[in-house]
């Protein structure tokens, strides 16, 4: 269970950076099923997801990802809802993606869900598409503080007229959708306390490492966060989103000839990780079966903040590799 609990958080980090391969990571580990309703019952409680990572995934248009959109806007009951209130529960379960042809596809799947919880309030799927598109467009123009001329509801109405299959909506319907959104506007979610922010704060350990490229074999510098049993590298220290991340869970340590790289972390899953007593093997180390390899930089070891290099428990020298 505890095994189990830690992979799951390790897959939510890493669909936190990239949703397409966290997703990959949890039906591989079989914390997940492939199945889309699995998938987008997984995305629709969010537990520990970044919501822009899930509108990310949801507005991919390949084939699986048009599925789990259709699966989980399933999940949403809109029955005796405005329509008001409808968007803002769905437009809080995730983060709306910036391209046009995404929003599109999301709020064309979001109608056609209206109208099957709310048969009879449009005369068309097409009706509730564009009456929505114009209550988002309503919200901005009335809370954008760089908009300054706020439409009226006159003007609201007239934007809106013979969208019902040719027909005027009621404009009391008009009216209360207006006053809703001029009272209290959509609450866009910030991703507060969900997003990998508060995983970077207090690390077990940081600093700089030596890391070989996956696809052009050169070593690049890069700032290293070891926390949760997992090793997150960053190209500055400032970036608020790591470039990769390497799980530490079952490694082994092993000595190898070379004098530049003489510890090896296996990509394949061994029994435990060993700490190696000789200090020449704290010297430098190397990440193998995956993208690429990391070794510890000579003269930088990896740091607990705000503290000198960490003891090793053996002699009173700091070694450069305490992670072992």
């Amino acid at each position: 269970m505890v095994q189990k609990e830690k992979e799951l958080g390790i897959g939510r980090k890493k669909f936190n950076m990239d949703p397409v391969k966290g997703i990959r990571y949890l039906t591989e580990h079989k914390l997940l099923t492939p199945d889309v309703q699995d998938i987008a019952q997984f995305l629709y409680k969010g537990e520990g997801l970044n919501k822009t990572a899930i509108g990310t995934y949801l507005g991919e248009r390949d084939p699986i990802n048009l599925q789990v959109l259709q699966a989980f806007v399933d999940c949403h009951e809109f029955a005796n809802l405005n329509l008001v209130q409808a968007l803002r529960q769905f437009l809080w379960s995730f983060r709306l993606p910036g391209e046009a042809q995404k929003i599109d596809r999301m709020m064309e799947t979001f109608a056609t869900r209206y109208c099957l919880c709310n048969p009879g309030v449009f005369q068309s799927t097409d009706t509730c598409y564009v009456l929505s598109f114009s209550i988002i467009m309503l919200n901005t123009s009335l809370h954008n503080p760089n908009v300054r001329d706020r439409p009226p509801f006159e003007r609201f109405v007239s934007m809106n007229r013979g969208i019902n299959d040719g027909s005027d909506l009621p404009e009391e319907q008009l009216r209360n959708l207006f006053d809703s959104i001029k009272s209290e506007p959509f609450s866009i979610p910030e991703d507060d306390g969900n997003d990998l922010t508060h995983t970077f704060f207090n690390p077990d350990r940081e600093g700089w490492l030596l890391k070989l490229g996956g696809r052009v074999k050169t070593w690049k510098r890069r700032w290293f966060i070891l926390t949760d049993s997992c090793l997150y590298y960053f190209e500055f220290t400032t970036d608020k989103e790591p470039r990769g991340i390497i799980p530490l869970e079952n490694l082994s340590v092993q000595k190898v000839d070379d004098p530049k790289k003489p510890v090896v972390l296996p990509g394949a899953l061994q029994p435990q990780l060993s700490r190696p007593e000789d200090k020449g093997l704290q010297d430098g180390w190397r990440r193998q079966g995956g993208r690429g390899q990391a070794r510890v930089l000579p003269d930088l070891g990896l740091q607990r903040r705000g503290a000198g290099p960490v003891d090793q428990g053996h002699s009173s020298q700091h070694h450069p590799c305490p992670l072992l």
